[in-house]
């Protein structure tokens, strides 16, 4: 890929472009702003999005790299300083719109290196840019292990120098002028006595790079001075203003052009092996309504829609595209049917499509994915919803089915702020976790509720799915959960999870997935043990394996997980199973510490049956009673309603036409007006000997 990169003459934007170098890129030409000339303001320009100390030598750039520069002026201001930006004529992003834009047209770039690690107000504009000219960003620095990254930008021979200082500990007079190795161990100390950003990401210091393998001749500093912006007593402000400077060959004894191994790959050698107790997979057993009818669902009754909790949240479910190629209609207009009745539902109910927070999408054949795409695409602004997509065994005639959670954001109560909706939706690539190239977000945040998106084995840095077989894209795809999690809310791992939903593609797979899971669990409670030194055990969220046919770009396994910001040591939890004409009906409920929101697992299994034809109406009956019991159990101070009544249900087993009218009718029967939204979804299979799987969420 062609490729521009952002220069600010400090050192994250120079190992950015070493990154993109190792990465096969081609780095064609440099872009820089800087202040207006009429600003007054010639060394340091107050800028939330532009690192402008410095700025003075960045034209020496062009000699040492060997490329054209590119410069513009910063005549905006920092005007839209929203989570979300929006296109805003006196904003400073728009002179960066303009440079790019000039850019493009003159080199015919592809994509933009940036160097940002930490700062989403950055991350967000430089990606709004780029999505309007059609460039792709590329952040290998986002996210990553700052003590680590320093140690790699060191070893990697980037020859940078500290030229501003902003924070307690960092003295004008000793370390204006410092390398980045003479500094390592005082920022390292620096960080541990007072949480200072390791790589300077809270402004607690800035750099000019005056070397890297890149360069083809290397800038030296001949004279400078100490400019004091700030004589704070406990964190002077002060800056380096170069006064002169030149550059020198490097000669035959260049440094050697080396960054460290893609850390984005892992090759999965862990011993994981699936627990004694893990079943084989059953093979199907015949097991029908004593009607001896056989039905598919009928989806054209499928829709539903849960009432409205007390804090805003409701399900819709059974949003359905029908399509049938003879009947003289393509796929698209289909699918926008589809949308219309969605939207249609939603503003009878007073909401939009900007309200919905998390998508399910099931799909009848992932090679319509494109085609569905496309549409699915227009219909959501720049923060769209987490999305989970599989492809399930829906029936002739359905192209794809939706359900989805909508909030509707109210902005007081009793005059505080509550549920802030907070959008992750990186589109650059890196080497963190899977871009969102696509029309969906990695993570909402609402309250202390995280819903996350379906996350598969992609290596972030090619966006290709990881080699190694399905242990590795087990590991692999739940690290980019956790990454996820953690980005969204630092402290937040794996065991804040509340209810977890885990796809695989072969019923083999079942028991490594159940296995890496616990491991995963285990080693985040060692974790939390060696921290907290509790003797009470963390309540993890409640896990549901099922086997479908096909999921995204052919990977064998999906995670997708909701988590909650809270105290897992806190949370409610309890368990009961009861046997029920020839099956076993099993109940497990997670409630949050905060008493938010809660899930609840409820799954029926065949015992031994006598006969290959069973009543399952006194078995729904007793698993939906057991469904009101969970319910019945939220804490006093719970406010949460059921919201979504998920069955997964295996595929040929039921006559699914009854099922699904038996299901909704001791629904309606014992939840009446708290009836949650009915959603069933034909599976391959399911672990051991269960036939129907339910989740549930309350919120």
């Amino acid at each position: 890929m062609r490729v521009v990169a952002l220069i600010s003459g400090g050192k994250d934007s120079c190992y950015n472009m070493m990154q993109c170098v190792a990465a096969g890129h081609q780095i064609v030409a440099l872009a820089n702003l800087r202040p207006a000339e009429n600003t007054g303001q010639t060394d340091e320009l107050d800028s939330y999005m532009y690192q402008t100390v410095g700025h003075h030598a960045i034209d020496l750039y062009a000699d040492a790299l060997d490329l054209p520069l590119y410069r513009g002026f910063i005549k905006g201001t920092s005007v839209n300083t929203g989570k979300v930006y929006t296109t805003c004529h006196e904003d400073e992003v728009e002179d960066l719109y303009h440079l790019l834009k000039l850019v493009k047209d003159k080199e015919g770039v592809e994509g933009v290196s940036v160097g940002a690690i930490l700062s989403d107000y950055q991350r967000v504009r430089v990606e709004d840019v780029c999505r309007r000219l059609d460039l792709q960003p590329l952040a290998y620095l986002w996210h990553r292990n700052q003590e680590l990254l320093l140690k790699e930008m060191i070893s990697s021979n980037i020859q940078a120098i500290i030229i501003k200082v902003a924070a307690f500990g960092l003295d004008p007079d000793k370390h204006l002028g410092k390398t980045l190795d003479q500094m390592e161990p005082y920022l390292l100390e620096l960080s541990e006595k007072y949480g200072v950003h390791v790589c300077g990401e809270g402004g607690e210091y800035e750099t000019f790079t005056l070397d890297c393998p890149l360069f083809k001749k290397k800038i030296v500093v001949d004279s400078a001075k100490v400019v004091v912006h700030s004589a704070d007593a406990f964190a002077p402000v002060a800056y380096l203003h170069f006064l002169k400077l030149h550059l020198e060959n490097k000669g035959d004894s260049s440094d050697t052009f080396m960054v460290n191994s893609c850390s984005c790959e892992v090759h999965c050698n862990d011993d994981i092996f699936p627990s004694s107790e893990e079943e084989e997979p059953q093979k199907n057993i015949p097991v029908m309504w004593r009607s001896l009818k056989h039905n598919p669902l009928d989806f054209t009754k499928m829709f539903g829609r849960s009432g409205r909790s007390l804090s805003g949240y409701q399900w819709f479910s059974g949003i359905t595209a029908h399509f049938l190629p003879s009947e003289g209609r393509n796929a698209q207009e289909a699918a926008r049917e589809a949308f219309s009745s969605l939207q249609a539902n939603m503003t009878s109910e007073g909401l939009k499509l900007k309200d919905i927070i998390l998508v399910h999408l099931y799909m009848k054949s992932m090679k319509d994915f494109n085609v569905i795409n496309s549409v699915y695409v227009t219909e959501f602004d720049l923060c769209p919803p987490a999305r989970v997509c599989v492809e399930t065994l829906l029936p002739d005639g359905v192209l794809f089915c939706i359900d989805c959670l909508a909030h509707k954001y109210d902005v007081a109560v009793d005059d505080v702020l509550r549920d802030e909706k907070l959008v992750m939706h990186v589109q650059s690539i890196s080497h963190w976790a899977p871009a969102s190239i696509g029309p969906y977000s990695q993570s909402i945040k609402v309250g202390d509720v995280l819903y996350c998106a379906g996350q598969i084995a992609l290596v972030p840095c090619t966006m290709q799915l990881v080699s190694g077989g399905v242990r590795t894209e087990a590991v692999v795809s739940l690290r980019h959960v956790e990454r996820v999690l953690q980005a969204m809310s630092q402290k937040t791992a794996l065991h804040h999870v509340i209810t977890a939903s885990c796809y695989v593609t072969d019923s083999k797979h079942i028991p490594i997935a159940r296995s890496i899971w616990q491991k995963k669990l285990r080693e985040c409670k060692k974790v939390e043990d060696s921290e907290t030194n509790h003797e009470v055990t963390a309540v993890c969220g409640l896990l549901t394996v099922v086997v479908i046919p096909h999921l995204p770009r052919d990977a064998a396994i999906e995670w997708h997980v909701t988590a909650v910001v809270d105290d897992p040591l806190q949370r409610k939890h309890f368990a009961m199973k009861m046997l029920s004409e020839g099956f076993q009906i099993e109940c497990e409920f997670v409630e949050s510490s905060s008493a938010s929101c809660a899930s609840i697992s409820v799954h029926l299994s065949l015992i031994s049956p006598s006969t290959s034809h069973l009543d399952l109406d006194g078995p729904l009956h007793d698993l939906v009673a057991m469904f009101r019991q969970a319910v019945e159990k939220l804490s006093e101070d719970c406010r949460a309603s059921p919201l979504s009544f998920r069955a997964f249900f295996k595929e040929g087993v039921f006559d699914a036409e009854a099922l699904q009218t038996g299901l909704r009718e001791y629904l309606e029967k014992y939840l009446g007006e708290k009836t949650p939204a009915l959603i069933l979804v034909p599976v391959v299979d399911l672990p051991g000997k269960e036939v129907i799987h339910i989740t549930c969420w309350l919120s």
